[in-house]
């Protein structure tokens, strides 16, 4: 089936999008400017008035100290690009071994230069997956999408067993860390212990025990066994 036919949209206008999608994901509500403008690295009076630009062209709602949503139209061009990203992230890492740390950057500049022709090439040569390096689920070409429900690492109790299924791509840092122990989505593992005080926690993969610190703990999603 042929991916939906949509307007293109400038570079700047898919990051937006982009970049309020994935907040939304991440609370309960609107996305707030200040937010955004972290996640951008922009100044909040750049983002205000790109949002007053995305709202005037339909692409979002935005109230005043209330924050911004996307439309319909929005979501659907963000959940594009979603699209086109996480599958370049999967070839590369498939076709050219890029390591997984690498991916977003490349990613980033990728999404906007190729084609969709290149893009459904890319999907077919890789058998439409489902998720791309990182576990993030892909959008289909009907641009619908399918979350997983899950739940951090810091969050399970001692002696819960679980599978390392999604984490992160925006701490290249964190990517390599898990890449130098070895750890991989898919990974069986059990949670062995919480420090107190926000310390590390202790997981058991196979017959290795790491230690991983509160931030790498909240960032990695499972699957808990039921």
């Amino acid at each position: 089936m042929p991916a939906l036919q949509m307007q293109p949209r400038s570079p700047a206008v898919e990051d937006y999008l982009k970049a309020i999608y994935s907040l939304a994901g991440r609370t309960e509500g609107a996305v707030s400017t200040n937010d955004l403008a972290d996640r951008l690295r922009l100044s909040t009076g750049s983002v205000s008035a790109m949002i007053k630009r995305l709202d005037e062209a339909g692409l979002v709602r935005h109230a005043r100290y209330r924050g911004v949503e996307l439309t319909d139209e929005g979501r659907r061009v963000a959940l594009r690009v979603v699209r086109r990203h996480r599958l370049i992230e999967l070839f590369l890492a498939q076709s050219l071994d890029m390591p997984w740390e690498d991916l977003h950057d490349e990613a980033e500049i990728l999404e906007h230069a190729m084609s969709d022709e290149m893009i459904e090439l890319i999907a077919k040569k890789l058998d439409d997956p489902l998720v791309d390096p990182h576990g993030d689920p892909i959008p289909t070409r009907e641009l619908t999408i399918e979350q997983r429900a899950t739940e951090r690492l810091a969050e399970l109790e001692p002696g819960a067993r679980a599978t390392f299924v999604r984490v992160s791509d925006a701490h290249p840092e964190m990517l390599r860390y898990l890449g130098d122990q070895g750890i991989a989505i898919g990974d069986k593992l059990t949670l062995v212990e919480h420090q107190p005080f926000d310390g590390p926690s202790s997981v058991r993969i196979g017959e290795r025990t790491h230690t991983l610190g509160i931030k790498l703990a909240r960032a990695m999603r499972v699957e808990r066994e039921r």
